[in-house]
């Protein structure tokens, strides 16, 4: 039988960093190695670079009824950056202590991956057929990966009709109105979309001793103001409701769909799953203006970070607009779309009974992310994307800190878990 914590510890000390704007060269390597235990397992993997070193394994995995449509599995290689000297044990030592396996990507996302390996490696053999995607570049924008793959090697996905992937199925302890603490396990049926723009404002330029009513800089600190202090209303999604409505009744706690902030702060520990997905987001995060202290520059700019709930855009951008002014223009430095799966759907519900299999007192329920994952790649192909990657957690675990944070880990007995509930899950859906 494999062990899937040495298993993980592997792939963990493989530094697959992602420094962004093409500046990363380590999942290569990791692909290699997740080929290498594919092929041990009977599994003809294929390897396809969308560069040099920007390396992805795609393979299939036939299932018992071949009449069934397919199922993607999908997971990125690369992590985010990390400072070994902020880290209590070295980043990529993947090094058990205590318990937990450390390491970056321990949660993001390469537990799941091991996960998987580990039931194939064991024998697993699926119901339906499998496409398993183990990509490049996911934490940049996937250009060297899901969207590569997407766009380049799009008959790899034929017949898949839903996917499982990151940000999802984990513990959540969360105290009730009783008294008691209940465990959701957060299922991930939608995600926000994710729109970054740049905003250009143009002006006369000058002397910076003489006056300008026409300074382009004054303008877009204006219009950053806005739309800083803006509040976007309140938007009720299928996912968002879904969650309110079965969070609500598993907590004791009055679901008012009227008032919805009064409804998140009612659910105490458990509104942080939601309140990022209630309503759409502007945030300003870069600014570029100038050239010289005593110069007025005739254009000034700046980038914005926007999150969009399903069918929500269009509305967003029209009140964009008000926002900026006439002064202000807008472009897309990237856009891709919200995403949307069924809620009520018998994949939801495969996840959830493999959840109570091995928690009985599990209560599973949809939640819509509030960034962005590989899904925006694989669900303009038709396929509904879940965020389903299972783990158990110890109440208490601050799991929502450790992606992209300091001292990145996870539980050895949540390594177990997880991959108990994917086998059940794979032999079953």
């Amino acid at each position: 039988m494999a062990n899937v914590e040495s298993l993980c510890a592997q792939l963990l000390r493989f530094d697959t960093t992602n420094r962004g704007h093409g500046d990363a060269e380590g999942e290569r390597d990791a692909a290699e190695f997740v080929a290498g235990v594919l092929a041990g397992a009977g599994i003809e993997p294929l390897i396809l670079e969308s560069a040099p070193r920007r390396t992805n394994v795609v393979a299939r995995v036939p299932g018992t009824d071949p009449t069934l449509p397919a199922l993607l599995v999908q997971g990125h290689l690369d992590v985010v950056p990390a400072d070994a000297a902020d880290w209590t044990v070295p980043p990529f030592a993947g090094e058990i202590r205590d318990g937990y396996l450390w390491g970056r990507g321990a949660v993001d996302m390469k537990d799941f991956i091991a996960m998987v390996l580990c039931a194939l490696a064991d024998g697993l053999t699926p119901r339906r057929d499998l496409v398993l995607a183990f990509v490049a570049d996911e934490e940049d924008r996937g250009e060297y990966g899901a969207h590569w793959l997407t766009a380049e090697h799009r008959d790899l996905f034929d017949g898949c009709v839903a996917a499982i992937s990151e940000s999802g199925g984990y513990t959540y302890h969360v105290p009730a109105a009783d008294g008691s603490v209940k465990r959701l396990y957060p299922v991930g049926t939608a995600e926000r979309g994710t729109a970054h723009m740049r905003l250009t404002a143009r002006g006369r330029a000058g002397h910076a001793s003489r006056p300008n009513h026409e300074n382009a800089v004054v303008r877009l600190i204006d219009a950053l103001h806005r739309i800083a202090a803006h509040t976007w209303p309140v938007t009720l999604t299928p996912t968002v409701e879904a969650f309110l409505v079965r969070t609500g009744e598993a907590l004791g706690v009055e679901v008012d769909l009227s008032d919805v902030e009064g409804t998140v702060a009612r659910l105490g520990p458990a509104a942080k799953l939601v309140e990022p997905t209630i309503r759409n987001s502007t945030t300003p995060t870069m600014l570029d203006a100038g050239y010289k202290v005593n110069v007025i520059p005739s254009l000034a700019q700046a980038q914005i970070d926007t999150r969009t709930l399903p069918g929500t855009e269009e509305q967003l951008l029209a009140g964009l607009d008000e926002l900026l002014g006439p002064d202000i223009t807008r472009e897309f430095v990237a856009n891709q779309p919200a995403v949307q799966a069924p809620v009520d759907s018998p994949w939801f519900s495969a996840m959830a009974d493999a959840l109570r299999a091995q928690d009985p007192d599990a209560v599973v329920v949809p939640y819509c992310m509030g960034g962005g994952t590989d899904a925006k790649a694989f669900s303009p192909l038709g396929i509904a994307c879940y965020g389903f990657a299972p783990l158990w957690l110890p109440e208490g675990f601050p799991y929502r800190a450790m992606a992209h944070g300091v001292d990145e880990r996870v539980p050895v007995k949540g390594l177990h878990f997880g991959k108990q509930v994917l086998e059940h899950f794979l032999t079953h859906c």
